[in-house]
């Protein structure tokens, strides 16, 4: 996939903090590329100099062919940044707030009320868009103010948390209207410290931790490096010892132990082995009366890589 995004060795100090230390990847042509990590980790600091905002003590930003920096006004043009911050005049309503900030784009007048229109359908507010903006729920002023950096139609589209302090149902949009970008060719990078955004949206993760990107990669790519395997808990009508013992013997099986009323089994590719699990309980005179499969997820690839939590 050709490189639409690439930062290289990106350095930055703040007196004795190093926020981020020597940040290096790439967003290619239409991906969504996600920047996972807790707060503090140094994800707002590397898009505040992907985006030209902020000065890099060392390292590389380049756009669509051309080197980044606060002065690179050609660069920036390629790029939407929608922060986490609200950035919108609550005084005005949606339409006038996409109107102004069309304006600072550079779009003529037919422009402007083409894309207008169709942002506003984009981010579900055409029917309150003649509303002032401080009378919208928190859900909504998000998705004003990601409307309002599409506006252009950006190549690169920078998302800095753009579900904090949401309602679900306002979150669930918001991410709905994200999986739909990357579709339209647009590619975004998008910061979470939530991790099942980053599941859900991203075609490739890098993890983030004190100022290091610690591993990137597909949601597959990153939970194979850690060798975990499914766990499957079977509550068991019967004899469980027995139960453990014969869902012991079952291909793919790593271990099996009685707990209580349930058998406890790590197993490979669980989906494809149940089904001689459960002959497994049967073959012990025993039934299967609930089942309850976790697969790894990034958490627990985050766990590994830094050995805490990712909401520590």
């Amino acid at each position: 996939m050709e490189a639409l995004l690439t930062c290289e060795g990106l350095r930055r100090s703040f007196g004795k903090l190093t926020a981020v230390d020597g940040v290096s990847f790439q967003v290619g042509q239409g991906e969504t590329y996600g920047l996972l990590g807790p707060n503090g980790a140094g994800k707002t600091t590397s898009i505040s100099m992907i985006a030209g905002l902020l000065q890099a003590d060392a390292g590389e930003v380049h756009i669509a062919g051309e080197r980044m920096t606060p002065r690179a006004n050609g660069a920036k043009q390629h790029v939407g940044l929608v922060p986490q911050d609200l950035a919108l005049y609550p005084d005005l309503t949606a339409r006038e707030n996409l109107d102004f900030f069309a304006r600072l784009y550079g779009l003529d007048r037919d422009r402007r009320t083409q894309r207008i229109d169709q942002i506003l359908e984009v981010i579900g507010l055409t029917d309150r868009q003649k509303d002032r903006a401080g009378t919208y729920s928190g859900g909504m002023k998000r998705r004003l103010n990601i409307g309002i950096g599409m506006l252009h139609e950006p190549r690169l589209l920078i998302l800095d948390e753009p579900t904090v302090g949401v309602d679900p149902q306002s979150r669930n949009a918001i991410l709905e209207s994200v999986e739909n970008l990357a579709t339209d060719g647009m590619s975004v990078l998008y910061t979470t410290h939530y991790m099942e955004e980053a599941e859900r949206l991203c075609d490739r993760i890098g993890i983030i931790d004190q100022g290091l990107l610690v591993a990137e990669g597909t949601r597959r790519e990153l939970i194979a490096t850690i060798g975990e395997q499914d766990l499957v808990r079977l509550k068991i009508t019967g004899d469980v010892t027995a139960a453990a013992t014969a869902c012991d013997q079952v291909e793919g099986v790593s271990s099996s132990d009685a707990e209580d009323d349930q058998v406890v089994c790590l197993v490979d590719q669980a989906a494809s082995r149940l089904p001689a699990l459960l002959s497994a309980v049967a073959s012990a005179d025993a039934s299967v009366a609930g089942v309850e499969v976790k697969e790894p997820d990034l958490e627990d690839v985050f766990l590994h890589l830094t050995g805490r939590a990712l909401r520590d």
